[in-house]
């Protein structure tokens, strides 16, 4: 049965909030993003004194009938940001538990709309093999970004991502310009710290979102198994293998869990990345509303 996390009653609930972004990103004129430098806006920011080669227009001749000195009107800078939305779809996050890729892309809506809603630019890249397709181009505005959820909703997980390949080929030119988000399992061989080292090399807002399935966070296995690499298409990699598991081996499956964990939160605090990590069969409005407002992202 399809699992599917994305509706219109979700989306009203989302129309309340917003992306916080950085105020040192530069991003496109004609947004709604407050920046630190100063712009062509209505609201009034500040005054500073006039300079040869400013423009004579932007004097404040109030203040040099009182002051005898040429002041300019400072006012407020909005930008337009650009969201690109990394999502992994390897079969470790899609398969076997097909409510781990739905939430996966339900979490990549969510992200999305609330882009679209506050006047920003979205991309969505799809990252397989050492590749990331951008299937929908720059999608700007909500009719454009419906079309392409429906679409969304189709995608198909299967085989490896090498996330550092796959990150950097699809990340394009952009220099601080927005949020670029990588949502995955990290359950992979491939070192994707370097395509988080990339997007902050490029000054862009980074934010790493893992997501669980239960029975990786709380496996329940007991006795003997076969344990099936889903992302290997070869029956006989040596990945693959039977275990008798016992209740020591599933405590230090949940230590090794829990600092693997530790590690990307560490690493992303050394970095300025934010993270969070979200279980598939927790509501997902408790994941965008709760741990993105937790970290700062939305507001």
């Amino acid at each position: 049965m399809k699992v599917s996390y994305i509706n219109d009653e979700f989306f009203s609930r989302l129309e309340t909030m917003s992306i916080y972004l950085k105020a040192n990103l530069s991003g496109f004129f004609g947004g709604k993003h407050l920046v630190r430098t100063y712009g062509q806006t209505v609201e009034f920011a500040d005054y500073r004194e006039y300079m040869l080669g400013d423009d004579i227009r932007r004097i404040d001749w109030n203040l040099y009938s009182r002051f005898e000195k040429y002041y300019l009107k400072l006012f407020t800078d909005e930008r337009q940001m650009h969201t690109r939305i990394f999502l992994d779809c390897s079969a470790s996050v899609g398969k076997p538990n097909a409510a781990k890729g739905a939430y996966a892309i339900g979490f990549a809506a969510a992200l999305g709309f609330l882009s679209v809603h506050n006047m920003d630019k979205l991309s969505f890249h799809m990252l397989k093999g050492e590749t990331g397709s951008n299937p929908f181009g720059t999608i700007v505005g909500k009719n454009s970004f419906f079309r392409a959820v429906g679409e969304l909703e189709k995608i198909e997980f299967d085989g490896e991502t090498d996330l550092r390949q796959a990150v950097i080929n699809s990340a394009g030119s952009g220099t601080s310009d927005g949020l670029n988000v990588i949502i995955s399992d990290f359950f992979t061989e491939s070192d994707w710290k370097k395509a988080v080292d990339y997007l902050c090399y490029k000054k862009q807002q980074v934010l790493l979102v893992q997501v669980l399935a239960p029975e990786e966070v709380d496996p329940s296995y007991d006795g003997r198994v076969n344990l099936i690499d889903t992302e290997s298409e070869d029956v006989t990699d040596e990945k693959n293998m039977k275990l008798r598991i016992t209740r020591s081996m599933q405590l230090a499956y949940d230590e090794a869990l829990k600092d693997y964990i530790g590690d990307i939160r560490s690493f992303c605090a050394s970095r300025g990345a934010d993270f969070i990590t979200v279980r598939c069969d927790e509501p997902i409005e408790k994941a965008v509303f709760g741990k993105l407002l937790n970290v700062g992202i939305l507001e």
